[in-house]
Order: C-alpha cells, then structure tokens, then sequence
C-alpha cells in the first residue's frame, strides 16, 4: 500500500511558476511509475505528465509540454511537477499518482494523493 501526499499547491499569476512535489511512504516508491493528473470543475480528470522508475522517460499532455517538468528522487521517495508559464486554463486539482505499468489512462494507476489545488488568475 502506497500513500501519496500532494503539495505546493497555490494561487499564481498567468505567466508565473509553481512547484508541486508529492511524498509517498508506505510501498516501494523505486518500482512504481509516476503520473500527475489534473481536475477542473465540471470536467474530467486528464492526464497531465508521467515518468518511468528510471527517470529516463517522461511524457507531457500536449497543452503542457515545454511548459511543465517531471521529475522523482528515488531515494527520497518524492515526485515533482515544476510548472512555469502557467496559464488560467492550467487551474484545477492536481492530483500525483503510482501505477504498475506506463500508462496515461487514469484507470491504470492503483494509488492515489488527496490533491492540490492550483489556481492561475489572469
């Protein structure tokens, strides 16, 4: 069983930064891929980045890629999503979670955190 623990979470200005990380304890963090997904208010939850146990693959949703960054510390058993150039349409629930094989479907990930809201004004 793996608990996941979102934060950094906040509200930004359009064109600004932040940093979400997420802590996980309870599994075997190293064996684990590692998405972060997003909500928006009366929309489905979607895909936003991945990263293998590795390190040495990731993969960004189209409408962030150039613009956010994936990455994990194995020995520290945290995942980040650095985000710069945010934009209002980036507002929503941020959500990290760990999955057994690589996939960007929500459906394929058993372990999930508790969410961070991220709001970006205009």
């Amino acid at each position: 069983q793996v608990q996941l623990v979102e934060s950094g979470g906040g509200l930004v200005q359009a064109g600004g930064s932040l940093t979400l990380a997420c802590a996980a304890s309870g599994g075997t963090f190293g064996s684990y891929v590692m998405g972060w997904f997003r909500q928006a208010p009366g929309k489905e939850r979607e895909f936003v980045a991945i990263i293998n146990w590795r390190s040495d693959a990731t993969s960004y949703h189209g409408s962030v890629q150039g613009r956010f960054t994936i990455s994990r510390d194995n020995a520290k058993n945290t995942v980040a999503l650095q985000m710069n150039s945010l934009k209002p349409e980036d507002t929503a629930i941020y959500y990290c979670a760990a999955a057994a094989i690589w996939s960007r479907s929500p459906n394929s990930y058993d372990y999930w955190g508790q969410g961070t809201q991220v709001t970006v004004s205009s």
